[in-house]
């Protein structure tokens, strides 16, 4: 009788874990796993059948689970740098348990896995970008005139700006999009809000985050930013309008420079069919341009 009523506690204490699977999302990450013998896979399509099966079930079972980007790499030197053999479940147990700490995750709500992956993979990229653009502006330091933190007065600047544009945004739907051009690659951050009414927002932390500190990276660096706004309203009407970076200032773009930009694959440069039904137009006032850095370091 205590036996099985353990094993029930057991079953019911089961329910109250959350898990963490990592999961290898492309064919060159599960080639470079199936080196290490324990690894059980040969084929990468069946590998995810099989991730997706155990996701069901264990929500089945009414756990909670996150799916993590699993990287080969990074994996690799993790076992380096904690002196642990990578040809063993455990080791890939512990790389995982630190994923589910420090790096992407996405929550399984029952979504088809060919959703879930691109999701984790946007995560991944969002990630890497506010990561890369962090480092730069703490390496940039102090103006040699007065004296003040480039990276953290120009992140107070980005704040205000952005702060400015989503104010000009109608109620309804927002997607604010940031890109700097640096080298050697275009950063680029969004920040998505569904639903917004009158007064103040109810922004998603980390991608304000993200777009303030690659907004603020454009600024400390006077790099070539442009910031693209397009807003649904509740009768279902887009508007689209943006602004390019001149100092500390946002510039409004003019409707032709909004369609263009709009309309221009980033990373190709081709051309991209406009939408019907939306209005590309010139931005509205930002108002007055708020406190400045201040600085003279370029």
């Amino acid at each position: 009788m205590a036996h099985t009523q353990n094993h029930t506690l057991r079953r019911v204490l089961r329910r109250e874990i959350a898990g963490t699977i990592g999961l290898l999302t492309d064919e060159e990450d599960f080639r470079a796993m199936r080196r290490y013998r324990t690894f059980a896979f040969d084929d990468h399509g069946a590998y995810l059948a099989q991730v997706e099966a155990l996701l069901k079930t264990l929500a089945a079972q009414g756990s909670h689970t996150t799916v993590a980007l699993f990287d080969p790499e990074e994996y690799a030197e993790f076992c380096a740098e904690s002196g642990l053999e990578p040809d063993t479940p455990l080791s890939r147990t512990r790389f995982t348990a630190r994923l589910a700490a420090t790096g992407p995750t996405i929550p399984y709500d029952g979504q088809p896995l060919d959703q879930l992956v691109p999701d984790l993979v946007d995560e991944a990229v969002r990630r890497a970008t506010w990561e890369y653009a962090t480092t730069l502006l703490s390496r940039i330091g102090s103006c040699a005139t007065c004296g003040e933190d480039i990276g953290r007065a120009s992140f107070v600047r980005a704040a205000h700006l952005i702060a400015r544009a989503v104010d000009t945004a109608s109620p309804g739907d927002l997607h604010l999009v940031c890109s700097v051009s640096t080298v050697p690659d275009t950063l680029v951050a969004a920040l998505r809000t569904e639903g917004r009414t009158e007064g103040i927002p109810d922004l998603d932390e980390s991608e304000a985050l993200e777009l303030t500190t690659v907004l603020a990276l454009g600024i400390a660096t006077r790099s070539a930013c442009g910031l693209v706004m397009r807003t649904t309203a509740p009768d279902g009407t887009d508007r689209v309008y943006g602004w390019r970076l001149r100092g500390e200032d946002l510039e409004p773009l003019t409707a032709g420079e909004v369609f263009d930009a709009y309309c221009t694959d980033m990373e190709s440069g081709d051309l991209v069919s406009p939408e019907s039904g939306v209005d590309y137009c010139v931005p509205p006032d930002l108002g007055d341009g708020g406190a400045r850095t201040g600085h003279h370091r370029h």
